[in-house]
């Protein structure tokens, strides 16, 4: 936990404010000393008293209004963390640029802590390339960045921009100042579905999106893990994260396989194809032709292969069945995995292209475990602490 750990908590002017308490109260009960920098404009949202009852300090809110004769050095040198959460536009922006001109971003700029920051603001304003800018710098700065989520917004719009949860944001101060439990561990992620080319423009593919692959990246390299995401779809933009990108089975195959023997744990979840057009044209199939006649031959079994180069890692298999689950028990044995993540990708909200997913753990003794339909970021969790307990 963070017992004995000291905190500073920043907080700036956005509707999201009030959830910038329940985050204070979060690390309180995990056992942080917070202290709270404010915004004046964050005080227009949430009153410096909520935050004084929280953490039994009052908050600096004005550089010349405290007793302090320079309290935003105070708290830089006091800081083991500093987390903005929210971190509007307008304090991305003022701490990318050092513009030191307010007590929260005054603290920041003055201290050599490590910062996590949380950003919160309509989509449009998340979406527009100075935001982009200005996250590229402080990631550049090594600090730590936690996606803001996609839903409800202030008047009524809906999209990406909403504050991540309390929860999360304290995990990942806590992982932060402690390490988290797959620090300097190395892990190899696939994530998409493998195009088989039939000619320069068509290919063999599926419905794959890399979500869950992104989702296990992401969780992974959040607890410290080194993480190298072998995928043929966008990748998500995390320090921790090395993406290699990939497009064929064979592709994919070879990434995979050339750093296998400095792997410790490896997750397939990419939907790799079982069977490639045997010889590809080399020009582009035209109508006029006719319908072409594919001989169709196996791919790499990329799994089976990181097994044979990697025998004491820990491996972790998907299996995406169409109907019932039956069988995935001998999968499981066969491939030789320590655990099988299998799902229906037919039914409705949880297949290909979803953000949730229902899943059955299958481990190597038989043993299975069925788990409710949840987020792809959750069950990456579960997956992610199944792992470590398979390894501890």
């Amino acid at each position: 936990m963070l017992t004995g750990r000291n905190v500073v908590l920043g907080v700036s002017g956005g509707v999201a404010a009030y959830k910038a308490a329940y985050l204070a109260r979060r690390l309180v009960e995990r056992g942080a000393d917070v202290r709270v920098v404010m915004t004046e404009s964050a005080a227009e949202f949430v009153g410096p008293a909520t935050f004084a009852a929280i953490t039994g300090v009052h908050p600096v809110v004005d550089l010349f209004d405290d007793e302090d004769v320079s309290p935003h050095t105070t708290l830089a040198r006091w800081a083991d963390l500093i987390v903005v959460a929210p971190a509007t536009a307008s304090t991305l922006s003022k701490i990318a640029h050092g513009d030191a001109s307010n007590a929260l971003v005054a603290t920041v700029v003055a201290s050599t802590a490590p910062v996590v920051v949380a950003p919160a603001m309509h989509t449009e304003m998340w979406e527009h390339p100075a935001t982009g800018e200005n996250i590229q710098t402080l990631r550049g700065f090594g600090y730590t960045l936690v996606e803001p989520d996609a839903g409800d917004l202030a008047g009524g719009d809906v999209g990406v921009g909403r504050l991540a949860s309390p929860d999360d944001i304290a995990d990942v101060v806590q992982d932060a100042l402690i390490g988290g439990d797959l620090t300097a561990t190395s892990v190899v992620i696939t994530a998409g579905g493998t195009r088989e080319p039939i000619d320069p423009v068509r290919y063999i593919g599926n419905r794959s999106s890399g979500k869950m692959g992104n989702a296990l990246a992401v969780e992974a390299a959040r607890r410290g893990a080194d993480v190298t995401l072998v995928t043929t779809a966008p990748a998500p933009n995390h320090p921790g994260i090395t993406v290699v990108p990939v497009e064929t089975a064979d592709e994919m195959a070879d990434a995979v396989w050339h750093i296998a023997d400095e792997t410790q744990i490896a997750i397939m979840a990419a939907a790799v194809a079982d069977f490639r057009p045997a010889d590809p044209e080399t020009r582009k199939l035209v109508r006029s032709d006719g319908p072409p006649d594919l001989v169709l031959e196996p791919t790499p079994d990329v799994l089976a292969g990181f097994r044979e180069r990697a025998p004491e890692a820990t491996l972790v298999g998907f299996a995406a069945q169409v109907g019932d689950l039956s069988g995935v028990e001998d999968k499981a044995e066969r491939k030789r995995v320590d655990l099988l993540v299998a799902n229906d990708v037919s039914r409705p909200g949880t297949g290909f292209g979803s953000d949730d997913n229902e899943v059955t753990l299958v481990f190597h003794d038989g043993v299975t475990k069925a788990l409710p339909i949840m987020s792809k970021r959750d069950v990456a969790k579960v997956v992610i602490d199944t792992v470590v307990e398979l390894r501890s």
